[in-house]
């Protein structure tokens, strides 16, 4: 199943690729979760922040070359430089999908999960200061559910801080934006997925082909713990009680399909198998693929 830098899933072929690092307090990842708990797992910095990994995936399927989530993006302003501490070595996602010979330019699809700021920053791009900001991908379309636009546009006092106007109305000006109204095919083999809970219409992506099956949970499970403890959940949900209900249908689902379910922001276990080890008792066995980091 793994080769290196890819995994196939059928005849789908998919690439986790990053967009680098962020480093923000553990509180928020882990929620209700005592840190004298959850720091065992992952050791917070002396300031209680936590590495989160930006990862993206890309999915090739049918002939269309598509992305799930644009992690950061290039044009963070002083202030969410300080909040999100992008760790970027290598340039960001752009320059990491170049590695696989995808430009911007040959891109056709892209799918937010949500439009939180550190997963569809770089949804568009400032190519100098002195111009405005434009699509990033400037041949794809942008697929967001219609409620999660809804939210993203009239945000309220919790939300506005992460609802960014620049990442993801110039995409309506530019004439890219598809808005979804719930599930939706993007091929015979791919679909997006309403999966309640981190937001009223958050969506994760399913790839089914062949008799093999993947699902990139976006943050309906933000950590591989989030996934595997159903009680686990972060700060950030709207609709904690939904998550719980949502990640206990998706673990079935992954159960019964032995699926292939990929995490967006953990450094340590990016990609994992749910296994039942006894009576409700879950496990995730991580696979052994790690995205290139930037």
């Amino acid at each position: 199943m793994n080769d290196g830098n890819f995994i196939q899933i059928g005849h789908v072929e998919i690439q986790l690729v990053s967009d680098g690092l962020a480093l923000l307090d553990g509180g928020g990842a882990f929620g209700l979760v005592p840190r004298v708990v959850w720091e065992k797992l992952l050791p917070p910095d002396e300031f209680n922040r936590v590495p989160l990994s930006l990862n993206c995936l890309i999915i090739r399927s049918e002939g269309k070359t598509i992305l799930v989530d644009t992690g950061l993006g290039d044009h963070l302003s002083r202030q969410q430089r300080q909040f999100f501490n992008p760790i970027r070595a290598n340039g960001g996602l752009v320059p990491t999908l170049a590695e696989y010979g995808i430009t911007p330019e040959t891109v056709d699809i892209v799918i937010n999960t949500h439009l939180h700021a550190d997963h569809c920053g770089g949804n568009t791009t400032r190519p100098t200061q002195d111009v405005q900001i434009i699509p990033a991908f400037p041949n794809a379309e942008y697929w967001i559910q219609r409620l999660e636009w809804a939210d993203a546009t009239f945000p309220n006092e919790r939300t506005r801080a992460t609802y960014l106007p620049e990442n993801f109305l110039p995409l309506q000006t530019a004439g890219q934006l598809r808005l979804l109204n719930g599930d939706t095919y993007v091929t015979s083999e791919v679909r997006t997925v309403t999966t309640r809970g981190h937001t009223r219409a958050h969506q994760s992506v399913v790839i089914e082909s062949e008799g093999k099956a993947a699902l990139y949970t976006g943050d309906l499970a933000t950590l591989a713990v989030h996934f595997e403890r159903l009680s686990w959940v972060t700060a950030y949900d709207v609709e904690p009680l939904e998550t719980i209900e949502t990640k206990r249908r998706w673990q079935r689902w992954a159960l019964e399909r032995d699926a292939v379910v990929i995490f967006p922001h953990d450094t340590q276990v990016p990609m994992a198998l749910l296994q039942e080890e006894g009576e409700g008792s879950l496990h995730l066995e991580p696979l052994s693929f790690v995205p290139t980091q930037q």
